[in-house]
Parts: structure tokens; C-alpha cells; sequence
């Protein structure tokens, strides 16, 4: 009989056994089978923060939630203790579950029919945030299981910090980091007493102790968590005293958004979580504030933007993409740093830096400015006036469209659009077609980001690096050499620095230190975008003004708009040194001490000096506004051209005649009493004009 009650036990025995491996290897199971779910707490906010820290923007995740994530660095240790001493006071002993609150918990129920207090640790908290359920049993029961894997996969300091980031504080803020900033304030890296227990209350019931509409709901909660806990964290009298008597925050302070156009730019590109950029917070704020006033004064539908890029690590210090995120009228929602828009006649000190590097032409080469025609493109200069012969030096400080355009044709306008693309320049054309003659007044679409890049290879080492927008992404470096030698830029620079202040600016010998300071203006056609791009030994500066939606401004070019803006930036950075280009340095040679082959851009000028003997050409005969009195309605009038490199080609009314076209006489029938445009074109592409009247000679008495 005693063999047989052994043998039941020992059946029990191994019955109870099994039990218990098989419950332990289904919660293995079940374990591997479905682990927690994580997404919430990987789902946080996009932050963009400024060199120094500061936040600048903070984006929602789903439903407009404000969810920042927290370690354990980002909150007051004075916080923690309160924390764990509320809410889980074994929480550093336990495993997930704490069986001696949950044994309490029980007794409490059974002994007053109703639950008394919670058993709940931090750790089925957290579970509970990240898989929110309704409060039920069988939900009790998940949270446990998932506590408890959660402690298997996670360190005790992990869960806290997701606890950190997902607990709720009302309204649409979760964690303490955007909690802290939105009741207090401030970060929660250093806490007083009364704020630390009010942010370890708020969770218990976040919508009902919402201290921005319920303060004193708030305030006595508050201090139920600080007589409960001071003494187990050691919390002095005074400072216990001090914090119940503290008011509690009735308001909600919202984030001041700064750089809103970069922070939307970094957001489509891909930002997860915390993004620092070299922005200075500073010189943003001010900036921001500097495009309003300055916008306001030119329209009221203006915009602006600014770029400040350090020149040596291309680190962007400002972006203002427009005159206000907050102004439709002005459509500031539109990014003007980014946007393409022509750009004017800031590409001509290129156009020249190419010339100089091929050895077209040198800063003292004279180049015509006069009105011409190239084929059927006739540029002008602005305001209609030209000035003759000029220096490149001359051309390029008056900022004349004639030289440039001139330059532009003996390069060629696909070979110089190819050279700057394969040196990382972006550009658009309109439609398909090939880079033409218009590209060296703006007939191309750029972004001030574009201009900026450009210019800061023209102000260090002639680069053309992508701008840095993010600190925690590595620098990308230039797939080719530089866009200009170091003589050429050197040359542009030191030509540049000799315009001329804004109308608004005192000359520099007013100034007790004068900036030494690069800058080119541009205008597009119409007045529909003026342009002011200035570099110094350390930073370039690129300013736009204009209506984003195209409209023209008129009155308004790049002079006397954009560039008084471009000299307030200047006059908020820090001082330089002064830069090689404004010491005199570089090839100072002058017109006479030039090659002759480089003393006259024009071919007429360059054929004389080499002993050709040719001249400039003109038409001899007929002069320009003659009248041409004829007998009889068909006469053969002798044409003479004077100058001029052979072959010439004659043209009337715009129809080429049939000519020896190495001879300097022509003749055509006069068919018709009437107006005739008589030209003439020589082998280097110069053309001579002259409109004149035929008459009937009247008869004699």
C-alpha cells in the first residue's frame, strides 16, 4: 500500500513538473512568437535643433502627438528618484512584476470589495504605453507577460527611457522632455522640487490634472506626490515647504519656430529624430526679423531670403527662406532659397574667371561696349547707356551686359554651361534647348542656394561643395578640380571689392574699419528678382528680394534692394581678417604692359596690333541719313565700306546681295522711292549700319 502511494506522488510529482516546464517553455514560446511591440516608442518627433542646442522646430508624429524622445541624461536625477519612489519603489529589485504589491493589492480588494491600490510597476506602465489596451483583466494579464519581456530584452535604464518618452501629459505632449518645455517652459535637465513632482503626477491622470486647465487639481496632486516621498529621497523641510507652497504653471508655453524653411527641407529629406545643424540660433532670430522689416519696405507682397555660409567648412550659419512662414500674402510658406529664378548678372564674374584662366583676356583688356548684335541676340546695358571702350576690370564693376555678352560668345555658351556643370553647378534650361547667349544676363534658372555654393568656391578654394546643413552628416566632396584657378579668383575677387556701397552706406573712409568686401548685384528681366551676393576672408552672404509668385517690382533691381540687405548681414557677423584679394596682391599689370594679343579683346583692335592694318568697319557711302536723289525709279547706287576684316558681306532691307565679297564697293537698284537699312558684315563678326531715303528728284523749270 505504501508502494502505491509513492508511486501516485511520484507521478504527481513529475506531473507538477511538467506543468511547470511546459508553462515555462509556452511562455518561451509565446515569447518568441510576439514580442513587444516597439513602433510607438521609434515613432518620436522630428527635432531640429541649432548649433548651440536650441530647439528651432519639433515635429508631430500621428494625430499631432508632440512625442520627443528621452534619455536618461535629458531629466533631472532629482526627478528619477521622485519617480521611482511614487510610482515603484522595488522597481531596481524586481523582475517586472512586483509580487509583494500585487500579494497588497489583492488583500486590499478582498478586504474592502473594491481595488484599493494599484500593483502596477513601472515596467507594466510602460508595457501599457506602448501597447495601450482598455483597463480590464485579461488586459492586467497581458501587461504582466509583456513587463516581463520587456525586463528580459531591456536593461532597467532602457525602460525607463521608453517610459520617458511615451508617458502622457495632456493634450497632445508625450514624454517628460516635451512636457517640461510646454508647462515650464524649459528642458528638464534642471528641476526645482515642485516642478519635478508635478511632471511624475501628470501621467496618473494627464487630462484631468492638466495644469493649464486645471491648476488646482494639479497643485494638490503635486503635493500628495511631495509628502510622499520626501522623506524615502531625503528631501529637505525647507525645500519640501518651499515646493508646497510653489504655484503650478497655468499656462502652456508653445515652441518658437526658427529656420522654418530648413527644418521642412532636412523633414523631406528624411529626418528621424534629432537633427543639429550649424545654424546660429542668434544671427537666425535676427535675421528672421531683418527680412520682415526690409520686405515690408519694398512691397506688400515682397519676400526675401538669406544664406550665410562660414566660407572654409560651407557650414550654413543662417537660412531664411522668406519674408515670414506666417504671410501668405506674401506666399512665405514658399522657400526662396531653394526656388529657381533667374539670376540675373550674377554669372559674369565667371564668365570673365574663364576668360582669364584660357587667356582670352585680362582684367585690363579693352573690350567695346557699344550697341551690337550677335546673330539675332542684341543685349543692352541698363538704362540703354554704354560707355565705349572700357577695361574687363571697368566692365565687370559696372556690371555693362554688352562685354559679357561679348566674352561669353568667343567661349561659347555650351562649352561654359558644360564647364560649370561638370564643376557641380546646377542650372535649369527652358524646354530642351542648348545654353545661348541670354545665359550670361540671367536666361538660366538658379536658386540662391546655387549662387551661394558658387560664390564660396569664389571666396576660398574654388570648390563647388554642397552646403552643410546638418552636422551629424559627413562632408560631400566636389567629383572634379576647381570651377577657377586661385589667379582668377583672386583677380574677380580684387575687382569685385571695388564696387561701389549701397546709396545707404557711407563710403569707407568714413568707417574707422572698413569690411574689405567682395560683392555682385543682379537684376532679372523685368524687375522680378534683385540679387546681392558678397564674400569676405570668412563668410559668404547671398540675398534675394523679389514677389515669389514671379510678378515683376519695378523700380527695384539688385543695387538698391538687395545689397543694402546684404551690408546689414555683414555688419551682424563677426570681423575678418583681411582677405589676400584686399591687400593689392595678384597681377597688377596695366593696359600698357599687356601682350598685344591681350590688350584688345575686339578682333578689329587685335588685327591692327598685329600689323594687319585693319580698322573698325563703317560704311563710307551712303552715309547714314542720306537722301538719295534718283532720276528715275531704277538707279544703281554704289555702296563703300571702310575698315573691316575681309570677307564683307552687304545686306538691304535684311536680304544678303550677291557681292565680291573681297572687294570693299557693292552696289544695288535703287527699285523705289522709299526708307532702305543698309548693312554690312566683315569676317569677325562686326556689322555697320546705314538707313537711308531714296527720292524722286523733282523736275527742273
Amino acid at each position: 500500500m505504501l508502494a502505491g502511494l509513492w508511486a501516485y506522488r511520484k507521478w504527481g510529482i513529475m506531473g507538477l513538473v511538467g506543468v511547470i516546464l511546459a508553462f515555462f517553455i509556452g511562455l518561451r514560446v509565446m515569447d518568441r512568437l510576439y514580442p513587444p511591440e516597439l513602433s510607438r516608442y521609434h515613432t518620436t518627433s522630428g527635432e531640429v535643433h541649432a548649433a548651440d542646442g536650441r530647439l528651432m522646430r519639433l515635429f508631430t508624429v500621428e494625430d499631432g502627438i508632440l512625442r520627443r524622445a528621452a534619455h536618461i541624461e535629458d531629466v533631472d536625477p532629482l526627478y528619477l528618484h521622485m519617480l521611482v519612489a511614487y510610482e515603484d519603489k522595488r522597481y531596481y529589485e524586481h523582475g517586472g512584476i512586483d509580487y509583494l504589491a500585487l500579494a497588497r493589492a489583492l488583500w486590499q480588494a478582498v478586504k474592502h470589495g473594491e481595488v484599493v491600490s494599484g500593483a502596477s510597476t513601472l515596467t507594466m506602465q510602460t508595457a501599457r504605453l506602448l501597447e495601450p489596451r482598455p483597463r480590464t483583466v485579461r488586459s492586467k494579464l497581458i501587461e504582466m507577460f509583456r513587463a516581463w519581456q520587456l525586463e528580459r530584452r531591456f536593461s532597467k535604464r532602457e525602460i525607463l527611457e521608453i517610459y520617458l518618452t511615451l508617458a502622457p501629459f495632456g493634450g497632445n505632449i508625450e514624454g517628460v522632455k516635451a512636457a517640461a518645455y510646454a508647462y515650464l517652459g524649459h528642458d528638464g535637465t534642471r528641476l526645482t522640487a515642485d516642478e519635478a513632482a508635478l511632471l511624475v503626477i501628470l501621467p496618473q491622470s494627464p487630462t484631468r490634472l492638466r495644469p493649464d486647465r486645471h491648476a488646482d487639481r494639479a497643485k494638490t496632486a503635486r503635493n500628495k506626490v511631495l509628502n510622499r516621498v520626501a522623506a524615502d529621497i531625503g528631501l529637505d523641510a525647507r525645500v519640501h515647504d518651499l515646493a508646497l507652497r510653489a504655484p503650478v504653471p497655468d499656462n502652456r508655453h508653445h515652441l518658437t519656430i526658427v529656420a522654418p524653411h530648413l527644418a521642412a527641407r532636412l523633414r523631406m529629406g528624411g529626418l528621424k529624430g534629432v537633427a543639429v545643424t550649424p545654424v546660429d540660433y542668434g544671427l537666425q532670430t535676427e535675421l528672421e526679423r531683418l527680412v520682415k522689416v526690409r520686405a515690408g519696405a519694398v512691397h506688400k507682397r515682397a519676400s526675401a531670403a538669406i544664406l550665410v555660409v562660414e566660407n572654409r567648412s560651407r557650414h550654413v550659419l543662417a537660412y531664411v527662406g522668406s519674408a515670414g512662414i506666417d504671410a501668405p500674402s506674401r506666399l512665405g510658406y514658399v522657400d526662396m532659397v531653394s526656388a529657381l529664378r533667374s539670376p540675373g548678372s550674377t554669372l559674369k564674374p565667371f564668365i570673365y574667371g574663364m576668360a582669364f584662366d584660357r587667356g582670352l583676356a585680362h582684367a585690363e583688356t579693352r573690350v567695346r561696349d557699344e550697341e551690337r548684335r550677335f546673330g539675332s541676340y542684341a543685349p543692352s546695358n541698363f538704362m540703354d547707356r554704354h560707355y565705349g571702350d572700357v577695361s574687363i576690370r571697368e566692365a565687370l564693376v559696372r556690371s555693362l551686359n554688352v562685354p559679357a555678352v561679348a566674352v561669353l560668345d568667343r567661349l561659347g555658351p555650351v562649352a561654359f554651361a558644360a564647364e560649370m556643370r561638370s564643376a557641380g553647378v546646377v542650372f535649369r534650361l527652358p524646354g530642351n534647348e542648348p545654353p545661348g547667349l541670354a545665359v550670361a544676363l540671367g536666361g538660366v534658372g538658379m536658386s540662391l542656394e546655387g549662387l551661394a555654393q558658387l560664390y564660396t568656391a569664389l571666396a576660398s578654394d574654388g570648390l563647388v561643395r554642397p552646403l552643410v546643413y546638418e552636422l551629424s552628416k559627413p562632408p560631400v566632396l566636389p567629383a572634379t578640380g576647381e570651377i577657377l584657378t586661385a589667379h582668377a579668383r583672386l583677380t574677380l575677387s580684387n575687382i569685385l571689392s571695388a564696387a561701389r556701397p549701397p546709396e545707404d552706406r557711407l563710403p569707407d573712409a568714413y568707417h574707422s574699419r572698413a569690411r574689405p568686401l567682395a560683392y555682385k548685384t543682379g537684376t532679372s528681366y523685368g524687375f522680378r528678382d534683385a540679387w546681392a551676393i558678397g564674400y569676405d576672408a570668412d563668410f559668404t552672404v547671398a540675398v534675394w528680394v523679389g514677389r515669389a509668385d514671379g510678378t515683376p517690382l519695378p523700380g527695384h533691381f539688385g543695387a538698391s534692394t538687395a545689397a543694402p540687405i546684404l551690408f546689414d548681414v555683414f555688419d551682424r557677423l563677426p570681423a575678418s581678417a583681411a582677405p589676400e584679394w584686399a591687400t593689392g596682391s595678384g597681377d597688377r599689370r596695366s593696359f600698357k604692359d599687356l601682350p598685344p594679343a591681350l590688350k584688345y579683346f575686339d578682333a578689329p583692335e587685335r588685327l591692327m596690333l598685329a600689323g594687319a592694318g585693319e580698322q573698325r568697319l563703317s560704311i563710307k557711302f551712303p552715309l547714314d541719313g542720306s537722301v538719295i536723289e534718283i532720276q528715275k525709279a531704277d538707279m544703281v547706287l554704289s555702296l563703300s565700306a571702310h575698315g573691316g576684316a575681309r570677307p564683307l558681306q552687304w545686306f538691304v532691307d535684311g536680304r544678303p546681295l550677291k557681292t565680291n565679297r573681297w572687294s570693299r564697293q557693292a552696289s544695288f537698284r535703287l527699285e523705289s522711292e522709299g526708307f532702305y537699312q543698309i548693312t554690312v558684315a566683315d569676317a569677325v563678326g562686326q556689322t555697320a549700319h546705314a538707313r537711308i531715303r531714296a527720292a524722286l528728284r523733282p523736275p527742273s523749270r
